[in-house]
């Protein structure tokens, strides 16, 4: 039986930007593009373990809002269960540690990127939402 992965991450917008972040080739799914974030531990709420993730991975602050997507994707290690949640910067510049590369791109332009499958729906999300917004 597969291992369930608890994780969340974090759509975090600035102006009409959104922040895409490419994994490191030494992980799994090396070379994909993802909101960042990570695992969620035993005793947190899937926001204070993004706080902390964006902290950790990224060497700033976020201000957590609404629930963007919930996406449960089998992969060949596991099954994750994806939140992500809309995020607002509140005090540092994204720092690369955890990834090889990150880009900020406007809701259209997503889908440029190669995603890991569990965040596509929250992209989708996201297109269907700016396209409203226009």
């Amino acid at each position: 039986m597969k291992k369930n992965i608890r994780v969340v991450g974090a759509v975090i917008i600035d102006g009409d930007k959104i922040l895409c972040a490419q994994r490191g080739m030494e992980k799994s799914l090396p070379g994909l593009w993802e909101f960042p974030g990570g695992k969620i531990e035993e005793t947190e709420t899937p926001q204070s373990a993004l706080q902390r993730e964006i902290q950790e991975e990224m060497h700033c602050r976020v201000e957590i809002g609404e629930q963007v997507e919930h996406t449960v994707y089998e992969y060949d290690f596991g099954i994750v269960h994806l939140t992500t949640f809309y995020c607002q910067l509140v005090e540092g510049t994204p720092v690369l540690t955890e990834h090889i590369e990150i880009q900020w791109l406007k809701a259209d332009e997503l889908e440029q990127l190669e995603w890991a499958p569990a965040d596509i729906p929250a992209i989708e999300k996201l297109k269907r939402t700016y396209q409203i917004q226009k």
